[in-house]
């Protein structure tokens, strides 16, 4: 019979002594960066990104070039051609949910008749139910603290459901991608109250999704104890659907789904991989920064509506005498966005409304005063002063709060959007079936002679 080694435990000393030695050979000069003229993060020096492909899907526009020098512009979102601010407008006047009509329009590259966006719907209502036996494996059985990583984890089982996980066919890709964007709400909704249930000491409440109601109607139904919501309440979570579904082939997590796809790997694993990357704090978790920060303002400034007491404890997180020690007013700022986020102000105007509902007049006041003062604070005294401006996470979180949303699925429902955003690029990547991405990495270090084991 085999005997098991004992597992051993790695203590501190140990650990730190590794650290030591990771430190001593992994940290590279910064000077090595600017004499290879190396592009960090994909960044030219004055910021804009390094051009590295070609996109139909999404437009972000922040800036021009204009004599060689960038020149910031009012920000401005376009999906496949059309401005975001349109898109918007056109289904609110209607009053009717746009989120689906975002997702066919991403996905197929037009805006679809009233019979096809009834298709559309009926289609993506037959595909929420997950398949028989799916909850229980991959997520009640194993559930996850971090919701985003039990997504991922849910993504990839459901490579093992499907019979044909790993052609490449168009038709097929299709098939996966319409499945995903139905099914990530319900993923989502269920990986959350596994959390609730077994880490949280609630009871499990696992409803089924509805037929007939939009992306936003059913997340709210998942996720409520009473399933209940108003009208004004699925109309704000829509429009955070809409606003997250895509921005543009560069950002962190598209990039990823194209660096994957390239490889020619399977759909789950490529929509797995950009889900972990929109999980960081420097992207989709952003929301989560800004709503912690803005409590500690609440609790550190007594009267919220002063701005010399607001601007006094910004203060104090600029010199890093508060918070975190980042210097950073989270919310503030945006890689493309200076003037203006074209999201931020539609996101605002409809925060009032539902502000007014809640009796939180009072807190979206204080939001407004950190944005209207916050840039000029952080560049009081600078050289060279930064254009910022109020970016859509600063407004997002308080949003889902007030919609009584657990801050466990913020970032989620950011996922729950962008999986359109991400399919597309995928599809878009494997018809254009371009190189694997590649991009280089100079080789800095000195070489050395191999020194034998007794000469060490």
């Amino acid at each position: 019979m085999e005997t098991k080694p004992a597992q051993m435990c790695i203590d501190d000393a140990t650990l730190k002594m590794y650290a030591d030695k990771v430190r001593a050979h992994g940290v590279i000069d910064p000077a090595l960066y600017e004499k290879y003229n190396v592009k960090r993060g994909l960044r030219n020096a004055d910021g804009t990104g390094v051009l590295v492909g070609l996109t139909e899907i999404g437009s972000v526009h922040g800036y021009i070039i204009s004599e060689s020098e960038k020149v910031a512009v009012p920000g401005k979102l376009f999906y496949r051609g059309i401005d975001v601010d349109d898109l918007i407008r056109g289904f609110q006047e209607e009053q009717r949910m746009g989120f689906e009509e975002c997702a066919y329009l991403l996905m197929f590259g037009e805006l679809p008749s009233a019979p096809e966006l009834a298709n559309w719907n009926a289609l993506l209502d037959s595909q929420r139910r997950l398949p028989d036996g799916f909850k229980e494996g991959a997520i009640i059985r194993a559930p996850g603290k971090d919701i985003m990583n039990s997504i991922a984890r849910a993504v990839l089982t459901a490579y093992l459901y499907d019979p044909q996980p790993d052609v490449l066919a168009l038709s097929n890709q299709l098939r996966q991608c319409i499945e995903l964007i139905a099914r990530f709400p319900v993923i989502a909704a269920y990986a959350y109250q596994a959390k609730a249930h077994y880490h949280m000491g609630q009871s499990l409440m696992l409803r089924h999704p509805e037929a007939g109601k939009s992306t936003a109607e059913n997340l709210l139904l998942l996720t409520r104890e009473n399933g209940q919501y108003s009208r004004l309440e699925a109309e704000l979570l829509d429009l955070c659907l809409v606003m997250h579904a895509e921005h543009g082939g560069g950002n962190n997590s598209a990039f990823t789904t194209h660096v994957v796809t390239s490889a020619f790997t399977d759909t789950y694993s490529a929509i797995a991989a950009a889900t972990l990357s929109l999980k960081g704090p420097r992207h989709g978790g952003a929301n989560l920064r800004v709503m912690q920060q803005l409590e500690l303002v609440k609790k550190g400034v007594k009267h919220w509506d002063n701005e010399g007491e607001v601007a006094d404890f910004l203060t104090q997180i600029l010199q890093k005498k508060e918070g975190d020690g980042t210097g950073l007013i989270y919310g503030l700022g945006h890689a493309v966005y200076t003037i203006s986020d074209p999201r931020t102000a539609t996101l605002r105007e409809k925060a009032r409304d539902l502000a007014k509902v809640k009796g939180r007049e009072d807190e979206l006041q204080l939001y407004e005063i950190i944005e209207r003062i916050g840039p000029g604070l952080f560049n009081k005294g600078r050289a060279k002063p930064k254009e910022l401006c109020a970016n859509v996470d600063f407004y997002s979180g308080f949003v889902y709060e007030m919609l009584g949303i657990p801050m466990d699925l913020f970032t989620p429902i950011f996922a729950i959007s962008r999986v359109v955003g991400w399919c597309a690029h995928r599809i878009e990547e494997i018809l254009n079936s371009g190189p694997i991405i590649r991009p280089a990495y100079k080789a800095v270090g000195e070489q050395r002679p191999f020194i034998p084991l007794n000469q060490r």
